[in-house]
């Protein structure tokens, strides 16, 4: 590829330096030295144009022949920049020539033209157009190798509307945050820990937004667990290493350098995919930063990836960047304060990181920033509710009043999170504002319900009004195995794959989450996953302090054991999966090759999820495969089918660990 882009290169230049030539030819007499200038030039283009066709003949070829077409190798790249090279060489002499017989009045002339026609070639000596779109041609082609976490970014699509922090908020840890990453003395990495729902999430947003508006953010990672890749390390290196040859395009070089020699480097371990990914090419860079003078990559939630290890080895990775003397690295990192966690901040020294405490920040400024959240949040559910109800239903200006707010406020001290939910509960516009207010003060002075009690009970509770015993029963079973398997899922599906994946009516699903806007991401269309606005509602409905105390406990191993019954079910039924399932007339197709729309089209978003996580949720289970159980049979009829789909969907380079998993839950008699 590297020999194709550079003879592609000289002949982009090649062909400016010929229409150059054709402007000098075109206004010359018609002589014999003009003859042979104007076959110099044919010949010239000629050679281009050979090139060219054979390029366009290589490619229309299957990647096999490609694969073993002359073509690609560097000698003939370099055989056709010498003929390019010795051609333009006689354009030159005989350009020369036709100078040397004009008459001397359209010698003046000539010259002029001549005097145009060098400007033009040096001009195009110094171009760097080409030189530049080639480069960016080249990095394209490395990115599209190095595999990335969807939607880790602070600004992806997927969390598009996810807050920021409101600009009478935060003020001074916002402003403390700036100035740590603007010391050229600062230490590498600043930890703002807490615990869940104090906020950490949004001011990580926050600050990353702001970092990027100034060129100041490098690269941004937010962890979230249950959410494929974004809850586990296997793709967080690539994908700081993507974001930061964006921000520093001298690295390029380097990092290309690493995926030819080594093209499974994505694969390998975390400390060789940072030191041959991130460390190396940013060690070896060689460019003066005039617009910014340090780089910072955000990390948000390390509490929520899966492995400790991973956790502790990212922390120590991290801080080696303090040692680059190329660039100035900073790196803002969040989490609640987890064991391993803490215990990675313990092995560094004491001036690698500075650690902020989001509950321990004076309790009077949280309160006042929670206050001002809440204030914002109610006047705007206010404007919505008036714009849709006639004057003499609408809310009063001075709703919901000074006293509601204080109580809401001290109701939900320290955690946002509780504000945030609030807001979104009281404000669906289906109910009547004053009154879900009313429900949320119910528990105001209750001494039994927790912080999450106190947050998720208003929601759910509202579920039961006006059932009898049985029907709420029928509905908590429903609820279980719904919002259960929403909160325990690996990865977040829409409602027609969730539906499809249960084995229950799309209708059904609709009917359950409809009222839970305020604690789910629930899109209007069937296709986009339904996911959690925050993970403290997932430890609500796990807590095992909750068993036979509440309706909506959700056994998490049990519901694990569900999802995997249900995904082996699905891949078993007829048609579902099944030897060539694509239907491909060639069984050498490569997975490239084929359109992504025939795989969606073969393999609905259900397939898709239950070949890839049905191991998981076994080892989540505690259970362990027992001869002539259900995974025993449908590994003995569909484990190539099923290797088969893990390839058409991307994932092949997993199988080796999902059948080492296997192997070790076979249970031993």
């Amino acid at each position: 590829m590297a020999a194709l882009l550079a003879g592609l290169k000289t002949s982009l230049y090649m062909i400016n330096r010929l229409k150059a030539y054709m402007d000098y030819l075109r206004d010359l007499p018609v002589t014999q030295t003009r003859d042979n200038f104007e076959t110099a030039l044919t010949e010239l283009h000629a050679l281009i144009l050979q090139f060219l066709a054979r390029a366009i003949q290589s490619y229309q070829r299957s990647s096999l022949t490609r694969a073993f077409d002359a073509f690609w190798k560097p000698k003939e790249m370099h055989d056709f920049e010498d003929e390019c090279e010795r051609i333009a060489t006689q354009v030159e002499t005989e350009a020369s020539n036709c100078d040397r017989t004009l008459s001397a009045c359209e010698r003046e002339e000539a010259n002029l033209r001549k005097e145009h026609l060098q400007r033009v070639l040096e001009e195009l000596e110094e171009l760097q157009d080409i030189k530049e779109s080639v480069s960016v041609l080249e990095s394209k082609i490395d990115l599209a190798t190095l595999p990335t976490a969807k939607a880790a970014a602070f600004n992806s699509y997927v969390d598009e509307l996810d807050a920021r922090c409101h600009p009478d908020t935060r003020i001074d840890l916002r402003h403390q945050i700036r100035k740590w990453a603007e010391d050229s003395q600062g230490k590498c990495i600043f930890w703002l820990n807490g615990m869940a729902g104090t906020g950490k999430s949004t001011i990580s947003r926050t600050i990353a937004q702001s970092l990027d508006n100034d060129g100041q953010l490098g690269a941004s990672f937010f962890f979230k667990r249950g959410e494929g890749e974004r809850g586990n390390a296997s793709r967080f290196f690539t994908t700081i290493t993507a974001q930061l040859l964006r921000r520093v395009p001298a690295m390029i070089p380097h990092v290309r350098n690493t995926i030819n020699t080594e093209p499974e480097i994505s694969e390998k371990s975390l400390k060789e995919q940072f030191e041959k990914l991130v460390f190396q090419p940013l060690s070896q860079i060689r460019i003066t930063f005039t617009q910014v003078s340090t780089l910072v990559i955000v990390v948000d939630a390390l509490d929520e990836c899966e492995r400790e290890g991973d956790v502790r080895t990212i922390l120590h990775l991290l801080s080696q960047t303090k040692n680059l003397k190329t660039i100035r690295m900073r790196i803002f990192l969040t989490s609640r304060p987890e064991l391993p966690i803490r215990l990675g901040f313990m092995k560094m020294s004491s001036d690698t990181h500075q650690d902020v405490i989001l509950q321990d920040i004076p309790q009077i400024t949280i309160k006042n920033d929670i206050s001002v959240f809440l204030r914002y949040g109610f006047t705007k559910i206010r404007e919505d509710y008036n714009c849709l109800h006639p004057s003499d239903a609408s809310l009063p200006s001075s709703w919901p009043g000074e006293e509601h707010i204080q109580a809401l406020t001290e109701m939900a001290l320290p955690l946002f999170i509780f504000a945030a939910t609030v807001c979104r509960f009281v404000g669906d516009s289906k109910w009547n504002p004053k009154n879900r207010l009313a429900d949320v003060l119910k528990y105001q002075m209750s001494r039994q319900a927790s912080m999450l009690d106190k947050m998720y009970l208003p929601v759910l509770n509202q579920l039961l009004i006006d059932l009898t015993d049985s029907e709420k029963e029928s509905l908590a079973q429903e609820f279980r195995e719904i919002v259960g398997s929403v909160v325990v899922l690996a990865d977040p599906l829409s409602t027609s794959s969730l539906a499809g994946l249960l084995g229950i009516n799309i209708e059904i699903i609709y009917c359950r989450l409809n009222s839970l806007h305020s604690i789910l991401s629930i899109p209007p269309d069937r296709d986009s996953p339904v996911q959690l606005l925050h993970i403290s509602f997932r430890d609500f409905l796990l807590d095992p302090e909750k068993r036979g105390k509440s309706p909506f406990w959700v056994d998490e191993r049990e519901t694990h054991e569900m999802l995997k019954t249900r995904c082996l079910e699905l891949m078993s039924r007829p048609k579902s999966l099944r030897e060539n399932i694509c239907r491909l007339e060639s069984p050498g197709t490569l997975r490239r090759e084929i359109h992504s729309q025939t795989i969606d089209d073969c393999l609905p978003g259900d397939v898709r999820y239950g070949c890839r996580y049905w191991v998981h949720h076994l080892e989540q289970s505690g259970r362990r495969i027992c001869d002539q159980d259900a995974v025993h049979i449908f590994l003995q009829e569909h484990f190539l089918h099923w290797l088969e789909v893990l390839s058409l969907i991307g994932v092949m380079s997993e199988s080796i660990t999902l059948i080492g998993t296997l192997q070790s839950l076979i249970a031993v008699s």
